[in-house]
């Protein structure tokens, strides 16, 4: 283990130390790595920590959480049988998966978090990128953040204070003195690290305070102080620490007379809490991760999840929509019971079930036999049209697109579609009509349409997949229709050079497949070559040939590859 991932696990375990002595107060941790020997070796030193802990899913029920009744149970009995959740007994619960958590399974943790009724959560984040990652409203309310992704295990111990340490720092912890300086000073620092949760200030607070009972202090030291800090704010800075202004000119400030030194005074620079900001800035600057502003700049963007072709993507639901056949399955609250399938299924096996039916019982429902709804929901799918506007052959072409986007049009009520232009030409793209469904406002837009110069191929999908990513972040289904003739000449830094210009859109492309866009490729060229066949093949897309096409071949071609 190199040096400075050694460093990044001495505070992991370090955290996992303090979280020992106040789960109730510092709530958890965030554990950001793969599955590997990392951290295999970060659970197993978790697994040691004292107090019961509970594994839990990212598809938990709110019943299987905060109990209630278990319906297949009474069903079985023929009474009132309830279910007692995982809320109810304080535990450290551990949630692997943490980047997939669902909206509403983050809500109901943070709300369990804010009761404070002794539960720690530690989030195990698996998220390959920056816009992979576990609820910002859960990763707020843990205290403390850590990132094994770089470290490369070497087999290094697993050093965590004995049990009889621990307890002995939690019965410190309440006696524990803070010095009235320490939060002031906290509150100070996140702010200039960027930090606009009062969560953080006070974590750190928390955080300190147990680092002064874990070394069998009476009251919180400068050492206790700046080791919270270090854990706490590296993760959740958003800028760099500002610099002060330079001092004024002492020939110009007036001239003031000292104060007599008194007893208070004397203390002021050494007392526990007056650390000199400066000193905190160094010590939580020199942790902040690599390339902040490049991971704000990534987190401040949509995150893209994966969508479907077709007249939108199908989306799984439980109360609305095109009722689908009934499953069997679980009755946790989420989905309705289809009482009449249910019955359906119990009613071939009553006559074996009439031994078993209680006085009063005329029907014997078992677990087996429940049957629940199920519904599927389309999203409104967006045609983004990414049209080649270069050339000589650019004003054919943009007349032909203006053509398709208007037929298309003409459906989008009837099949729920909205339909955007982008015209990349000359050096960069260009978003000629924003995503809508009104004909009348998308033959204002398109009634002029520039043409001509060169081909900026790789700037013409990065206006797709940012608009794709919008779409996705308001509930859309991004589809992309793309008319060129593949011959790129222009790169993504505006520089000409057919080489590096085809190098630009077939990384483009590749990262816009990853996203899982359905698309098209229509080939606009008057002799079809490998060009853009090649280009549908990074994209995963449908590759169609019309050299001579008119707006309406171009509009069926597009509903029927797209919805094939």
């Amino acid at each position: 283990m190199t040096a400075e991932a050694g460093t990044a696990w001495d505070r992991a375990l370090r955290a996992l130390a303090l979280l020992a002595v106040d789960p109730t107060g510092l709530k958890g941790l965030t554990l950001r790595a793969r599955a590997g020997p990392v951290r295999q070796a970060f659970e197993e030193a978790l697994a040691r920590l004292p107090g019961p802990a509970r594994r839990i899913h990212v598809d938990l029920s709110d019943t299987q959480l905060f109990g209630g009744p278990d319906i297949a149970a009474t069903l079985a009995e023929g009474r009132l049988v309830t279910e007692r959740g995982i809320a109810e007994r304080p535990a450290r619960l551990v949630l692997p998966m943490a980047e997939r958590t669902p909206p509403a399974l983050a809500a109901r943790l943070a709300q369990l978090l804010d009761a404070e009724r002794g539960h720690g959560l530690v989030l195990l984040d698996e998220g390959t990128d920056e816009d992979e990652a576990a609820p910002a409203a859960l990763r707020d309310r843990l205290a403390f953040d850590v990132d094994l992704g770089t470290t490369r295990w070497n087999a290094a111990p697993i050093l965590l204070p004995a049990p009889a340490d621990l307890d002995a720092a939690r019965a410190r912890l309440a006696a524990i003195e803070m010095p009235e300086a320490t939060l002031p000073t906290l509150a100070a620092l996140a702010a200039r690290f960027g930090i606009d949760s009062l969560r953080a200030p006070l974590l750190a607070l928390r955080a300190a305070r147990a680092a002064a009972a874990l070394a069998g202090r009476s009251a919180v030291s400068d050492a206790d102080i700046r080791e919270a800090a270090e854990l706490v704010y590296p993760a959740r800075a958003t800028r760099m620490p500002q610099e002060d202004p330079p001092p004024a000119d002492p020939d110009d400030a007036p001239e003031e007379t000292s104060p007599p030194e008194t007893a208070e005074d004397t203390d002021g620079p050494d007392a526990p809490g007056d650390i000199p900001d400066e000193m905190l800035v160094d010590a939580v600057a020199a942790l902040l991760p690599r390339g902040l502003l490049d991971q704000m700049a990534e987190r401040a963007g949509f995150r893209a999840p994966a969508g479907g072709a077709g007249a939108g993507a199908p989306r799984k639901g439980n109360r609305r929509g095109r009722p689908l056949p009934a499953r069997p399955g679980h009755a946790d609250g989420r989905a309705r019971i289809d009482v009449v399938a249910t019955l359906r299924a119990a009613a071939p096996w009553q006559p074996l079930r009439r031994a078993q039916r209680r006085p009063g019982q005329r029907v014997v429902v078992h677990p087996s036999d429940i049957r629940l709804h199920r519904y599927e929901d389309r999203s409104d799918r967006l045609l983004i049209f990414t049209v080649d506007a270069s050339g000589s052959l650019a004003m054919a072409r943009l007349s032909e697109s203006k053509g398709a986007v208007e037929n298309l049009l003409a459906q989008a009520y009837a099949r729920r579609d909205h339909v955007a232009l982008i015209a990349f030409r000359g050096a960069e793209a260009q978003l000629l009509l924003p995503p809508t469904r009104s004909l009348v406002q998308a033959k204002r837009r398109l009634a002029a349409m520039p043409g001509g110069g060169g081909t900026p191929l790789a700037a013409g999908l990065v206006a797709a997949t940012r608009l794709a990513r919008q779409a996705r972040g308001r509930g859309l289904s991004p589809a992309l229709a793309l008319l060129t003739d593949g011959r790129a000449n222009v790169a993504l830094d505006g520089a000409g050079g057919r080489a590096q210009a085809g190098a630009d859109a077939e990384a483009v492309a590749l990262q816009l497949r990853l996203q899982g866009i359905p698309g098209l490729v229509i080939d606009t060229s008057v002799r079809p070559d490998d060009k853009p066949r090649l280009l549908s093949d990074r994209l995963g897309a449908r590759y169609l040939a019309l050299p001579r096409a008119d707006a309406e071949r171009i509009s069926r071609a597009v509903s029927a590859a797209l919805d094939g």
